[in-house]
């Protein structure tokens, strides 16, 4: 008999529907419905659907050249660094390696950290310190420095247990404090870690500025990062911030660090860098970082498609499109209006909290507000809240670590005052019927 079972997605998921296009906020299924984009697919629609700009480019790279080795300077390659460093990355960060996505190029990223100091002659220094509720690839390197319990256990027996420290989760705080009270005691924690294991076993500390899905768009206490800056600085340890979801604007600044009035050693994006148009990544460093690595001839490890001329054109072509309709100002206006549409939920009796920035935001379900006690089996109310959402012609991206229920809000940059309002009160039904 001939076997009917789909071959897509690779096991059976209730949610999938089929999409066969997409315009500005929304997405168009097979049966013409219109799906309003408020988790921006994975949080990463900034300049929304169906805009011809990139699709235009990538085609005109790809008739001239299909492909070429990552070292090749190619004009596509040389325009996009030239528009990253001219429009986009922070000062400090002079030095581009590009890969296909956020796991690759956070793999590279933790690479990088034992190459410089091995560069330095400091070859015990390996360990690098991840936090609690994070995540940050999908590679078992990546899933080893991640915090995303969920994720991590089809793994477990493969990978090495690596330190983590606790993420800054101010209302379920993992050390029984209150903030401020607390002198932010999270981030000593990390300190501590450093102190343990021996500061010349470290390499780096990775994070992220803002929490993405697997916290729930957790906010960091003012002076968290400052205070990481200096622990790193104290003990020539390389800080990493995973900006793959925060960046790009998706949190109000160009990159959420900034608004912490810091530099850092090496960053990594992807998801905002091509607006879902190409699968593009890019680790950025600082001179210092790559200097060692230059004097005794070593350099970043490329994967295949790293700088895809495509890919290149497509993400030019998005930041081109960010930089000339001022897409930074139009997210943080919409940013303000989700923020304050937002506020209803939190008087809600299963919503614990509602945090985030710009166009990044958590909403955090329990069982009982009061006590913070979570549902049973944490997740079965997010994935019923997402059924119900998508029924209704919302997608909302599911968030949380297997341990608690987290719904996120990440929508396109150019979402108007309909569509917010649509998302808000259509995953407030949702909250409703999930936990009825």
């Amino acid at each position: 008999m001939p076997d009917t079972k789909p071959a897509w997605p690779f096991t059976p998921w209730p949610m999938a529907v089929e999409i066969v296009g997409a315009e500005g906020c929304h997405l168009i299924t097979s049966d013409g419905r219109r799906i309003l984009d408020a988790g921006g697919g994975a949080m990463l629609v900034n300049i929304g659907h169906g805009r011809p700009e990139p699709g235009a480019a990538m085609a005109k790279a790809s008739s001239a050249l299909a492909y070429a080795i990552p070292p090749f300077v190619t004009p596509e390659r040389a325009k996009l660094v030239e528009r990253l460093k001219r429009d986009w990355l922070p000062k400090n960060l002079t030095r581009i390696f590009l890969a296909s996505g956020g796991s690759e190029a956070v793999e590279a990223a933790v690479k990088l950290a034992r190459q410089y100091h091995v560069a330095k002659g400091n070859t015990a220094r390996w360990k690098v310190i991840g936090r609690s509720f994070s995540y940050h690839g999908a590679t078992i390197a990546t899933l080893e420095i991640g915090g995303h319990t969920a994720r991590r256990a089809a793994i477990k027996g493969m990978a090495r247990e690596t330190p983590k420290a606790p993420a800054h989760y101010c209302l379920r705080c993992p050390l029984g404090k209150t903030y401020p009270t607390c002198d932010i005691a999270c981030v000593d924690e990390i300190e501590a870690i450093v102190q343990r294991e021996g500061a010349d076993t470290i390499a780096g500390i990775i994070a992220e500025p803002v929490v993405g899905s697997s916290g729930g768009a957790l906010v960091p206490p003012q002076g968290y990062w400052k205070r990481l800056r200096e622990i790193c600085n104290r003990h020539d340890i390389v800080l990493i911030a995973d900006e793959v979801i925060s960046g790009f604007g998706r949190t109000g600044p160009r990159f959420a660090h900034e608004a912490e009035g810091i530099e850092i050693d090496v960053m990594v994006s992807a998801k905002g860098m091509s607006g879902g148009y190409a699968p593009i990544g890019g680790l950025f460093a600082a001179d210092r970082i790559a200097e060692p690595l230059a004097r005794i001839g070593d350099a970043p490890m490329f994967y295949t498609y790293s700088a895809h001329p495509a890919a290149c054109a497509a993400a030019d072509a998005v930041l081109k499109i960010m930089s000339d309709e001022d897409m930074l100002a139009k997210a943080r206006a919409a940013g303000e209006k989700l923020e304050r549409r937002l506020q209803r939920l939190k008087q809600h009796p299963n919503v614990a909290e509602v945090r985030g920035r710009g166009m990044l935001w958590g909403v955090e379900v329990v069982k009982d507000r009061e006590t913070l006690e979570p549902f049973a089996a944490p997740g079965t109310v997010t994935n019923k809240a997402m059924k119900y959402a998508l029924d209704n012609n919302v997608w909302v991206y599911p968030g949380g670590i297997g341990v608690t229920d987290l719904l996120m809000l990440g929508p396109p940059f150019i979402s108007g005052d309909d569509e917010i309002e649509t998302m808000c009160a259509v995953l407030e039904r949702a909250i409703d019927q999930a936990v009825a």
